[in-house]
């Protein structure tokens, strides 16, 4: 899997941070961050679909294509 790196304001960390460990939602800040990017990819594709920008037999998979890293 592609490593990325993103600089983040630190309030919005401290966010991120309240929903990950053992008390969270999540794992760990990788699982909360691809979660939030997958859904709001999802959103997106639901968004163009209704505004007719989206092929319907458009697919997008998890694993991504590894040049758009």
């Amino acid at each position: 899997m592609p490593k990325i790196s993103v600089e983040i304001p630190g309030e919005l960390l401290a966010d991120l941070d309240e929903h990950v460990g053992d008390d969270g939602k999540f794992v760990n800040r990788s699982d909360a961050v691809r979660a939030s990017i997958r859904k709001t990819l999802d959103m997106l594709d639901e968004i163009d679909a209704r505004h007719g920008r989206l092929a319907a037999d458009a697919t997008r998979t998890d694993q991504g294509d590894a040049d758009d890293a």
